[in-house]
């Protein structure tokens, strides 16, 4: 048996949210969770305060399948073919967002990752041509496969105090990754599980205006 490759065109779908008056504006770009959609994640920009000045896009992984509600959704990885996953996935982001530079006028770009979509914020900054400003993760971990995070600029990271899938030790963990890194930005923990809250929200909505 040989085990070959084939490289095709497969279409990528995102989302944009663009503020009233000709700009320039920031841009935020954002990376929903396993088995979300991009809907998903453009829901979740639109809550963060202040983001309504910022260009918001919301960036569909290229996996398709059937989540546990029986609904589509998407995912960003499998355990499979990593390396070339990752840079299939780094490529399809560049190119969002090199046509989302070309379409409207913007400069500041700061990336949030929700859950698995998490990972991905940190490979697009860290492996992407584009240079960011800021990073907020959210219920999602730094990479372990990533060990020079200096491209992430400032990281916002935060959890809810009851999440299972993001514990508090792989929290604490990646907390003393990016101090080690000398990235800094900040860390927040929020009363709630996995999904975020008003608390979450509010902070979030810090974080962006300071970098705005």
């Amino acid at each position: 048996m040989q085990e070959q490759y084939l490289e095709i065109r497969v279409s990528g779908r995102y989302l944009v949210d663009v503020p009233k008056g000709d700009g320039p504006w920031p841009l935020l770009a954002g990376f929903h969770g396993y088995g979300q959609t991009a809907e998903d994640e453009l829901a979740l920009l639109n809550r963060i305060p202040g983001a309504e000045g910022w260009v918001r896009c919301a960036i569909e992984a290229l996996h398709p399948f059937i989540n546990a509600k029986g609904e589509p959704g998407f995912s960003w990885m499998t355990r499979r073919d990593r390396e070339r996953r990752i840079a299939e996935n780094v490529a399809y982001v560049d190119a969002v967002l090199d046509r989302i530079g070309r379409e409207y006028p913007v400069g500041t770009l700061v990336l949030h990752g929700f859950s698995q979509g998490a990972g991905m914020a940190c490979r697009a900054a860290v492996l992407g041509c584009h240079r960011v400003s800021g990073v907020m993760l959210l219920g999602g971990d730094v990479p372990p496969d990533l060990e020079w995070l200096d491209p992430m600029r400032k990281v916002h990271l935060a959890r809810g105090d009851r999440d299972r899938l993001y514990t508090q030790e792989r929290f604490e963990a990646d907390r003393q990754k990016l101090s080690n890194a000398g990235v800094d930005g900040g860390t927040f923990i929020y009363r709630g599980g996995h999904l975020p809250t008003a608390d979450y929200f509010a902070a979030a909505g810090g974080f962006l205006s300071a970098l705005g």
